[in-house]
């Protein structure tokens, strides 16, 4: 089953390449007015290194006369970047979202700890008013040679719903250039799932040419959420997310990974 439960585990080699939380709310304009002062001394011990870039973001498509679609300009929008001295951690504020991510994730309690710091005086300067999104992902990038598995296909490693083509016994996966799925699909709570799988280089292959296979899932809900109750949605989605992996994984890749359960 793609979506049962699964035990936690946590893994020596782990695929994971970046996880990524992202709350939107009501627009807050004075995060576009003036500089963050108090967010930014109120996070600098965490994220020392800060950065503020204006965005172009797209137009806006309304109806016009007579039906006609009619495209709106939008202002650019100011995308505040904190960084954490290693680099390791990253923090995006808008006027319309808030981000945390890190390219070195551990384990769940781990993340979440470091987002509530975060959001904790995100709320406390800014009073948004609720969530109306609020979102996780995480982006895997499965090394066959890391692992030491060169000698199996990706039909070895992963469940045949995420490999397509490459699933077929009369398919040779090097005659393969590109093969991808994309699936949008609803499920119970409210809650949506965005995947995106199949074989890929990082950044392009310029650092490094062996294509892995990237499992990316983004779980998220769209529906407006009192403050306080935004670590219970989080721990909601998180479990999805786990759901999603272990659903994705052949029993050889598991083992390869180095499981060690995690005791809840």
């Amino acid at each position: 089953m793609l979506f049962s439960e699964y035990e936690r585990f946590q893994y020596a080699r782990s695929p994971l390449v970046e996880v990524i939380c992202q709350l939107r709310f009501p627009t807050i304009q004075a995060i576009e007015a003036e500089a963050p002062e108090a967010f930014r001394a109120a996070v600098r011990e965490d994220f020392p290194n800060y950065t503020a870039r204006k965005e172009q973001v797209p137009p806006k498509v309304t109806a016009g006369e007579g039906g006609k679609p009619k495209v709106e300009p939008q202002p650019p929008v100011t995308n505040h970047t904190f960084l954490s001295e290693d680099n390791r951690w990253k923090l995006n504020m808008t006027k319309d979202f808030i981000a945390v991510s890190t390219l070195r994730y551990t384990r769940w309690e781990d993340f979440a700890h470091h987002l509530d710091k975060v959001l904790a005086k995100f709320i406390q300067i800014y009073h948004p008013t609720a969530f109306s999104r609020t979102g996780l992902r995480y982006v895997n990038a499965i090394s066959r040679r890391a692992l030491g598995l060169t000698d199996l296909l990706w039909d070895d490693l992963i469940r045949s719903p995420y490999i397509g083509i490459l699933g077929e016994p009369d398919v040779d996966e090097k005659l393969v250039s590109k093969s991808a799925l994309n699936t949008d699909i609803r499920l119970e709570e409210g809650v949506r799932l965005k995947i995106h799988a199949g074989p890929g280089l990082i950044n392009g292959g310029k650092q490094d040419p062996e294509p892995k296979f990237i499992l990316d899932g983004d779980v998220a809900l769209s529906a407006s959420i009192p403050a306080d109750q935004v670590p219970a949605v989080l721990e909601k989605l998180h479990r999805y997310s786990v759901r999603f992996f272990h659903g994705a994984i052949m029993p050889e890749l598991h083992e390869a990974m180095g499981p060690t359960p995690i005791e809840e």
